[in-house]
């Protein structure tokens, strides 16, 4: 098994950085439509040691990537206080859409950085050739997070999307399987329904940027 230590340090450094800017968007957005619990906590913030998870934000990802599986990591979530939310329903949707949505926004901020980067000189030291391996890294990763975030299971955000789009008995059922969220992603993602889910549009979406 090929063990590239660069490869490893640009992968885990632009998914440490795609995790907190994240979670960070879900806590500024939360502080803006009224609910500072995350912002009193100093979520609001880009230094990732407020947002780390030990095992989703280190130890997962580092074994995905050594072992070349496929690389998923999470964050420390950002709590939020429904009763401080003016329209809790569409507010905590808002707030849900707002980590995917700053990944997808990455991704494209990575991929213009892409545009505009000079050719690498063939032979010698230059910058560009990191820095283009990290950006390409920052498309994908971010394309895959976001996509894989928009599931729409609980506890994904995806799934506080539909659950704020649900009324009546649907949104009853939801809230029932709600607790169980956990059970059925790992079922997804044992079976290859979840690669099926996120695989294609993910791979679109990555056509279109590079």
């Amino acid at each position: 098994m090929h063990i590239d230590p660069g490869e490893i340090f640009i992968g885990f450094t632009v998914l440490l950085f795609s995790l907190t800017v994240h979670e960070a968007a879900h806590a500024w957005s939360a502080w803006k439509l009224g609910d500072p619990t995350a912002r009193d906590q100093g979520r609001v913030s880009l230094n990732p040691a407020v947002h780390i998870d030990p095992i989703g934000t280190v130890v997962f990802p580092l074994l995905a990537m050594i072992t070349s599986a496929p690389v998923l990591g999470w964050a420390r979530p950002v709590p939020v206080d429904l009763r401080r939310l003016m329209h809790w329903r569409r507010d905590h949707m808002l707030i849900a859409a707002a980590g995917p949505v700053s990944n997808l926004l990455l991704a494209v901020l990575a991929a213009g950085v892409l545009k505009v980067l000079p050719a690498a000189a063939p032979g010698g030291f230059s910058l560009v050739e990191p820095v283009t391996v990290m950006c390409q890294a920052a498309v994908m990763l971010n394309i895959i997070l976001a996509a894989f975030n928009f599931v729409p299971v609980p506890p994904l955000d995806g799934g506080n999307v539909l659950r704020g789009l649900l009324r009546g008995r649907p949104a009853h059922l939801f809230d029932r399987v709600q607790p169980y969220g956990f059970f059925l992603l790992y079922a997804l993602m044992l079976s290859g329904a979840l690669s099926f889910l996120i695989g294609p549009p993910a791979r679109a979406l990555a056509g279109w940027l590079l």
